[in-house]
């Protein structure tokens, strides 16, 4: 019987242990912490991630601040915008939703948000000190998939692991966080020639390939735990589905994310951590 992680259950108590810890903070004359998000454009996919990271806030008692900007707006006008952040005192969190317009130059705008602000953990310095074990801001969606396998009680240490993604958003900051619980990790993508070869022999399998059902049970063995990180639209009934074929899954593997309801909560609430992280390095609180 395969075990359904559910990434909203853990993400619900992570958002309420935030909540109290922010509440107290405030009860004894602290200030809220502030995040701050900038949108550039209108695509309907930014604008709904946006307002799911507006709504945790408002459940954490973080003050949100969404700054709308229009798609061709100039890398110069943001790149303003992100200094004038990084130098108010008031805000602890900045993050810039991507993808950003061909026009933007994204490593530019990542590295410009000041890394103690960095609340996606994308900054060069965060991503130094991630892969030297050394205290950081760790990506969210990673920071989430570590955090649901070790929920579903999963040992890592000694674990054969397989990546399917390579991105420096998910897929290789992931496999290092998974080499840092002992896993032996192996990253694999669209070119990899047998896959399957490899991924059969995976006790943990992180899905971020980026294909809708992708993954059915010829790619895995029967006792795996399985991450499904996609986020696809499933052409034939135009729902939400993820990297893996969920329904070939259940029921072979032994433990299974869903999507939606998954991953995604993950990533948010790792997200309110890492603000609440911000916040408090900025106040010198421990």
């Amino acid at each position: 019987m395969t075990k359904i992680i559910s990434g909203k259950l853990l993400a619900k108590s992570i958002k309420d242990a935030i909540k109290e810890e922010i509440d107290s903070l405030v009860n004894n004359g602290k200030r809220r912490p502030k995040l701050s998000v900038i949108l550039v454009g209108d695509d309907p996919a930014s604008k709904s991630y946006v307002s799911g990271k507006s709504k945790a806030c408002e459940e954490c008692g973080i003050i949100n601040e969404t700054i709308l900007m229009p798609q061709d707006v100039s890398e110069e006008e943001l790149l303003k915008k992100i200094d004038e952040l990084n130098n108010d005192s008031k805000v602890d969190g900045i993050l810039v939703q991507l993808p950003l317009p061909k026009h933007i130059n994204e490593s530019r705008v990542i590295e410009a948000v000041e890394y103690k602000k960095d609340v996606d953990g994308f900054h060069s310095q965060n991503v130094a000190k991630l892969y030297s074990k050394k205290e950081c801001i760790e990506p969210c969606t990673p920071k989430g998939i570590i955090k649901l396998i070790k929920k579903a009680n999963v040992n890592m240490d000694g674990a054969n692991a397989v990546v399917i993604g390579r991105s420096n958003i998910v897929g290789q900051p992931v496999a290092k966080l998974l080499m840092n619980e002992n896993a032996t990790v192996t990253i694999c993508h669209s070119h990899t020639k047998n896959m399957k070869q490899i991924t059969k022999h995976a006790d943990i399998l992180v899905v971020a390939i980026g294909k809708a059902k992708f993954v059915d049970k010829s790619f895995v063995k029967h006792d795996a735990c399985v991450i499904d990180v996609g986020v696809n639209r499933d052409k034939e009934t135009g729902k939400l589905c993820g990297d893996c074929n969920f329904d070939s899954l259940n029921g072979y593997v032994k433990v299974l994310t869903k999507v939606p309801g998954g991953v995604g909560p993950m990533t948010i609430a790792s997200l309110m951590e890492n603000t609440l992280t911000c916040y408090k390095n900025h106040e010198n609180l421990k």
